[in-house]
């Protein structure tokens, strides 16, 4: 018989130590597209209240012994909120005995990479989000491939992104792409014949960033739609996110709980497996999608 109920936390701090814990959440700032383009600021337990400035001050020139102008900005609050995000890794006791030190450095990146794609899947498509908006609300888009090798390519469309910004007062600082459009970025030169990607940098044998049109480009897993083509990348005002971690990441073993895999209920204690669950705390705000452009290829 299954037993479901909570059982305690068995004590393997000599297997985990609290700073190799540490590098699961340092693999996921790493990994995930969002939080390298976003801005980062302090959140703490309770939350953080963070300033928008809704309206800026203007100056006026001023004749001799004329009347000087009065000005202000305002300044809206939000309030970000820490959200939990978890993972569970399995495995056989044996390999934890055998050498933890290696178990921990074969598994932090499975954990990172876990906590880095539920956290842009979230922020960009609202996928099981806890966060108020998505990037994907926008109402604006780009197809690549739409303009044609006389207009530039991919190089004509993401000016045509670009445009689309600037046409609303709005800027684009930065473009974040899946590592399915690696391909067409690869292949895309400008109008002059240079390559559309200066400056890229590859980890893993895989495109990680460049620049776009002089603008920081970032890519990775989990970018896209779940059709892998609806949408592949995003172009905008960075500035505009903003994301916070409260304090590392916490860690549990256990020998004795049940952990469901696959749909079925498994006790670890029974089958000589240990899991290790991992939490981490995040917030995030998006003032608004609309200083965001996606990028598709349905085509």
């Amino acid at each position: 018989m299954t037993v479901t109920a909570p059982t305690k936390t068995t004590d393997f701090s000599g297997y985990l130590q609290p700073h190799m814990a540490q590098a699961f959440f340092d693999e996921a700032a790493k990994r995930s597209v969002v939080q390298q383009l976003a801005r980062k600021v302090p959140l703490g337990i309770s939350g953080e209240t963070v300033p928008i400035v809704t309206s800026k001050p203007t100056a006026g020139w001023v004749a001799e012994a004329g009347e000087k102008p009065v000005t202000k900005g305002e300044v809206g609050l939000l309030k970000m909120e820490p959200k939990k995000i978890a993972a569970i890794a399995v495995v056989s006791a044996e390999v934890v005995r055998a050498n933890p030190a290696n178990y921990v450095n074969m598994f932090k990146t499975d954990i990172a990479e876990a906590f880095a794609v539920a956290f842009d899947a979230a922020v960009l498509h609202g996928t099981s989000s806890p966060f108020a908006h998505n990037l994907d609300e926008t109402k604006k888009a780009v197809e690549l491939g739409t303009a044609d090798a006389a207009h530039g390519g991919i190089y004509g469309d993401a000016n045509t992104a670009i445009q689309l910004m600037v046409a609303e007062g709005k800027k684009l600082t930065g473009w974040a792409f899946d590592s399915t459009a690696e391909p067409l970025l690869n292949g895309s030169y400008d109008t002059t014949g240079r390559p559309l990607l200066a400056e890229p940098v590859y980890s893993d044998n895989a495109l990680a960033s460049a620049r776009l049109l002089g603008r920081p480009a970032f890519v990775g897993d989990g970018v896209a739609t779940s059709d892998r083509k609806s949408v592949v990348g995003y172009g905008g005002d960075w500035s505009k996110i903003v994301w916070g971690q409260v304090g590392g990441i916490t860690y549990s073993v256990s020998t004795e709980a049940t952990v469901k895999l696959n749909g079925e209920i498994i006790p670890l204690w029974q089958n000589n497996l240990v899991g290790i669950l991992a939490e981490a705390e995040y917030g995030c705000l998006i003032t608004d999608p609309e200083q965001f452009v996606k990028l598709t290829n349905a085509a």
